[in-house]
């Protein structure tokens, strides 16, 4: 079982030194490596050393959700393994063409929490604002895998009008950025996007949530860091881990160039099939987030968005789980079991 963690590797390992059984991982920067990323199951497949069948199987998943993973975060999956938790995250299966009921493709009613452009309110005093439809990995779960991003306002324009819209706004005290990824947008836009957010009076935090120091470590530049530590407002950060073996020792270097500019930086999971549905992984998640200085805040029970029923997990095994972590661990370091649904003040704790 402790063989399936995968002690962490750092991506900037030569291929000549690389541990045995992982991919040789690159040494680029982040738009680089994005540019270069595998967008065909076939390739990481035949890197992985893995059966062909696999790339065959998911070819249809592929068309209707289209395939992206960075070569950094497959140089952590391990070669001659189908059941490697990290590829099981990425890689598509057939089953994602098959309707189920109950699933469906906006599982949050998020079209009706729109307000302006790219902004969606669901709670009291803060909003989200979607800045990007584009992510840095299609994770197979992805619960906007079927949003309409530009017909929602994730775009430059709708960018502007959500701001408007929080700027007319006093209640408004956070906004979140979200996506897609809004770490994708480029420096330029990002910082024209803090000044105005930091020039309006009544916003007091702002909340980032983000794959990126994950699977895109390199994203973590010394400018961001420095316009991040000088905005006035209350910054926090989301990253999305699901699993120990996603946090090797580069996204561990740059979590922590992170920690002067972002002291409060959380993590949140969603509870998958086959991937980290065992106390055993999400523990060992938690020992490892807490070891880089992130609190384990959510595990998301999977939103019922179409094609991703393979990934369900029932929601009396989250709370076993949960149990269970809470026998184990300290209590800072067991996250709050959630579901979001629809029309709900708040997300819904089930443990």
């Amino acid at each position: 079982m402790m063989a399936r963690m995968h002690t962490p590797v750092s991506l900037s390992t030569p291929a000549s030194t690389a541990s045995p059984g992982r991919l040789a991982a690159p040494r680029i920067d982040w738009k680089q490596e994005l540019a270069e990323a595998i967008r065909d199951p076939a390739e990481l497949c035949r890197l992985l050393d893995l059966d062909p069948a696999l790339a065959q199987a998911a070819a249809g998943g592929h068309r209707l959700f289209p395939f992206l993973v960075p070569r950094g975060f497959a140089a952590r999956m391990r070669r001659g393994d189908p059941g490697d938790p990290l590829l099981l995250q990425v890689l598509p299966r057939a089953e994602e063409l098959v309707d189920m009921p109950g699933f469906t493709t906006d599982p949050l009613d998020e079209q009706d929490a729109r307000r302006a452009g790219g902004l969606l309110q669901k709670y009291a005093s803060r909003a989200l604002l979607l800045l990007t439809g584009a992510c840095a990995v299609n994770c197979r779960y992805c619960f906007r895998r079927e949003f309409p991003y530009a017909e929602s306002g994730a775009t430059p324009a709708g960018t502007t009008a959500a701001v408007a819209a929080v700027a007319a706004d006093p209640t408004l005290t956070e906004v979140i950025l979200s996506g897609g990824d809004p770490l994708l947008l480029d420096d330029p836009r990002l910082d024209h996007l803090l000044d105005q957010l930091e020039s309006i009076p009544h916003l007091r935090r702002l909340r980032i949530h983000s794959r990126l120091p994950v699977v895109l470590p390199s994203r973590i530049t010394p400018r961001l860091l420095t316009r991040l530590a000088g905005s006035r407002l209350t910054v926090s950060l989301v990253i999305h881990a699901n699993h120990a073996a996603e946090l090797d020792e580069t996204v561990a270097t740059g979590l922590t160039d992170l920690t002067t500019a972002i002291p409060l930086r959380f993590n949140q999971a969603v509870l998958l099939k086959g991937i980290n549905d065992s106390v055993h992984a999400l523990a060992m998640l938690s020992e490892r987030l807490i070891s880089l200085g992130v609190v384990p805040y959510y595990l998301h029970l999977l939103d019922p968005v179409r094609g991703t029923a393979g990934f369900a997990v029932p929601d009396s095994r989250g709370q076993e789980l949960i149990e269970s972590l809470r026998r184990r661990l300290p209590g800072y370091a067991v996250p709050r079991l959630a579901r979001e649904l629809p029309g709900e003040p708040a997300k819904v704790w089930l443990a």
